[in-house]
């Protein structure tokens, strides 16, 4: 769980809220986990 929240951290967009939005909020996090847990 913690090597998951460190690779979060790697999106500062995310991280900051900077993406608007309650939808594309929940829609970049959705998106940056899949990423994550792909591999």
């Amino acid at each position: 769980m913690e090597r998951c929240f460190n690779r979060l951290k790697q999106w500062r967009d995310l991280a900051t809220r900077d993406a608007k939005g309650a939808s594309l909020y929940r829609a970049s996090l959705v998106l940056i986990a899949a990423i994550i847990w792909l591999p």
